[in-house]
């Protein structure tokens, strides 16, 4: 009789180191199951604020300019008074023909050119927008430049061009 209980007392002790290897086995196994979850997070996290950013940005800059080209000027032509768009106000720009009430349409590109932008590009405090740069060129000519803040490594650009008259809107915004 105390040979089954001692017999018995060795299985149990056995099952015992048995179920506590287990155990050690399912933890470890448990924490490397966590561990390779974390790290597909983290890439995957990565992975998808690059992709989806560079294109809506990109999309942001190109929309601004393509509003703007049809922004109504005040700068009126002709007998019945047309007013012009920007679009047309380039145009006119750089064939250098002023305004129905003798203004310039350069100076007038100028300055409503300036003022869109910087409504809409605010460079001041801690918003996201540290610096823009909008270039306006024919050919060779400088036609505008409008530039304010400090420029980052950090951008989002768009190239508009008018077709016919071989212009060439160049616009980076910088965060």
């Amino acid at each position: 009789m105390l040979d089954k209980r001692i017999k018995g007392t060795r299985e149990h002790g056995r099952q015992i180191i048995s179920c506590k290897r287990s155990q050690e086995e399912m933890v470890g196994f448990a924490l490397i199951i966590i561990i390779v979850a974390v790290v597909l997070l983290i890439f995957l996290s990565f992975s998808l604020r690059n992709g989806k950013n560079e294109n809506v940005e990109d999309y942001e800059v190109t929309s601004f300019i393509q509003s703007f080209l049809h922004y109504t000027t005040d700068c009126a032509d002709g007998y019945e008074p047309r007013y012009r768009t920007i679009q047309q106000l380039i145009i006119d720009c750089n064939r250098k023909e002023t305004c129905l009430d003798g203004r310039e349409t350069c100076d007038v590109l100028n300055s409503t050119l300036r003022e869109i932008v910087e409504e809409s590009w605010k460079v001041e405090g801690d918003r996201p927008t540290k610096s823009y740069s909008m270039k306006i060129n024919s050919k060779e000519v400088r036609i505008l430049e409008l530039s304010e803040g400090n420029a980052t490594n950090n951008y989002k650009s768009s190239v508009e061009n008018l077709g016919a008259e071989d212009i060439q809107i160049i616009m980076e915004v910088y965060y």
